[in-house]
């Protein structure tokens, strides 16, 4: 449940009504809250009235597209996003990721799989306030638009790496485990050798400049996992 002890809201936006019928199913079986648009300015007015904890947004939209949704709405809401695109280039999901979404599905799509991928961020969390005030001094993430900036430079990571990031962020200062954060960055349902995690941890640590040895950012737990350092450590 959501704070307010209410089922999670989730609004659908897409001007073929026979995808929002079928993707409204799939998510009230999940006992999801679920709303619609079908343009792009009703999406906007539906996400500013409702306060929805996820959108499902289709990229091509009457009215305006749903990058310009997002770009609206994240000036006065958080929600989690899914980008539904019938484009495959690399850089149409380079975009939406940019401007704010958190996941993405390409057209034709499976109805349940993109529930699964809803409930799979619904059950994330992004970091509080508090949270954000843990962390070391010289990191500031933001998750909404998946941005990094280390010592004042921006960092280029994969979604893989600032996933990683983000879960430790979250509780700045507790260790997570190793199979934590292969939940968290590959799923829960992911079988795969274990050690790739540490690839990615070490080139996250590379691109954040931090020394494994003398450690700013990021500390091994040997034998657990590993915890973001706070601004107190």
């Amino acid at each position: 449940m959501t704070p307010d002890d209410r089922p999670p809201r989730v609004l659908v936006v897409d001007d073929e009504a026979a995808i929002r019928a079928v993707v409204r199913g799939f998510l009230e079986r999940d006992s999801l809250e679920v709303a619609e648009a079908a343009d792009g300015p009703a999406a906007v007015e539906a996400a500013r009235g409702l306060a929805p904890d996820v959108i499902v947004l289709d990229v091509m939209l009457p009215g305006f597209d749903g990058l310009e949704v997002l770009r609206r709405v994240r000036a006065f809401s958080d929600p989690m996003v899914v980008l539904l695109t019938a484009r495959a280039e690399e850089v149409d999901r380079i975009v939406g990721l940019r401007v704010g979404a958190d996941d993405y599905v390409t057209k034709p799509f499976s109805a349940a799989e993109l529930a699964a991928r809803v409930g799979a961020l619904l059950r994330r969390r992004r970091p509080s306030a508090d949270a954000a005030a843990g962390w070391p001094a010289g990191l500031a993430i933001d998750p909404a638009r998946r941005v990094v900036v280390a010592d004042g430079t921006h960092v280029d990571l994969t979604v893989i790496e600032f996933d990683i990031l983000a879960a430790l962020a979250r509780d700045p200062g507790v260790v997570l485990t190793r199979q934590q954060l292969l939940d968290a960055a590959w799923g829960a349902d992911w079988l795969g050798d274990e050690h790739v995690l540490d690839v990615h941890v070490a080139n996250l640590r590379r691109k954040l400049g931090d020394d494994p040895a003398r450690p700013r950012f990021l500390e091994t737990v040997r034998g657990v996992g590993y915890r973001l350092r706070t601004a107190a450590r």
